[in-house]
């Protein structure tokens, strides 16, 4: 009997602060009014001292290893997905590895953005799949506030920091549930739309966010639509079959044309995006684990999972959880 990735366990994490669209307007020249009307947040949260990438992504890690109910120690696989890592080395995974007390495992970080959780699931299922762990912890964890231009109010207002984390688990007796397919995509064509101006290799400096949002949106909502509809063929069903989506949280006006666009009705579609605004690689796994807490997706229910982000890079990944 052939081996499926199944989620055992889901986890999330916010920073302390929670900085409403009211608080950010004392900050910079915006309202909540504008903000609100072109994205539909509201509020979001945002790391303080002693709050990074690595710490949020271990209180996420652990709440997901809790509701699986095994042992830290069982994990032997942790990826991170993070564009905003504690260092440029080592890996943000292996400070998470070592805060859980696990002394041996595989630890690694994957860099795709906002689509990162997507790439992260996607390797983890491949190498459970190969037998190189039965375990796996895949994070998304993200401190986006620290490469922000405050003084750009068109993107300042749209992201958040937050964490989120699932345990798979390598399972041959999986039956109908666990991973059922997925597919990622990359164009590198599309870089100046959205990018960070600086790193290791080209400056002395982390950089900040750059972004054309009319562009972006374009490119989004053809892309998850259609990445969606390559994910369904593949497991040979149909939208109206899917219990939930648990899109990215961009943007809402995104999350929005893109359920008209593939025919899904907006109450399949989890939003957390008014009160997380844009996670960048935690806001699908935060978006899933808000869900699965406030009961809405159960065991049994057929779970699309998808995501866009810089580079441009896009995915999809359906799963019955």
């Amino acid at each position: 009997m052939s081996v499926k990735s199944v989620i055992i366990g889901t986890g999330s994490a916010l920073p302390k602060e929670r900085v409403s669209n009211e608080q950010l307007a004392s900050r910079i020249e915006t309202s909540d009014e504008w903000i609100r009307g072109r994205t539909g947040i509201t509020a979001r949260y945002l790391a303080g001292e002693g709050e990074t990438t690595s710490t949020l992504g271990t209180d996420a890690a652990r709440a997901a290893i809790a509701a699986a109910g095994i042992d830290a120690s069982k994990i032997g696989l942790i990826i991170l997905a993070t564009a905003t890592p504690d260092q440029t080395f080592p890996a943000s995974a292996t400070k998470v590895q070592a805060a859980l007390g696990i002394n041996d495992c595989v630890a690694f970080d994957v860099a795709a953005v906002c689509s990162g959780f997507l790439y992260a699931i996607t390797v983890a299922d491949a190498m459970l799949k190969t037998g190189a762990a039965e375990y796996a912890l895949v994070i998304g964890a993200e401190t986006f506030s620290r490469i922000l231009d405050w003084e750009d109010r068109t993107t300042c207002v749209l992201f958040g920091d937050g964490a989120g984390a699932v345990v798979l688990h390598a399972d041959p007796n999986a039956g109908d549930r666990g991973i059922l397919a997925s597919k990622l995509h990359a164009d590198g064509r599309h870089n100046e739309l959205l990018y960070v101006d600086g790193g290791p290799s080209t400056g002395d400096q982390v950089g900040k966010l750059r972004m054309k949002g009319q562009e972006v949106f374009r490119h989004a909502v053809t892309n998850l639509a259609s990445v969606l509809q390559e994910v369904l063929d593949m497991a040979g069903v149909a939208a109206s079959d899917l219990d939930w989506v648990v899109p990215h949280q961009a943007n809402r006006r995104i999350l929005d044309a893109t359920a008209r666009k593939f025919g899904l009705p907006p109450e399949k579609v989890v939003i957390t995006v008014d009160e997380h605004a844009n996670t960048s690689a935690a806001s699908v796994p935060l978006a899933l684990d808000v869900a699965v807490r406030d009961g809405r997706i159960k065991r049994g229910d057929l779970v699309m999972l998808e995501a866009m982000g810089g580079g441009f890079t896009w995915g999809a990944c359906l799963l019955r959880y």
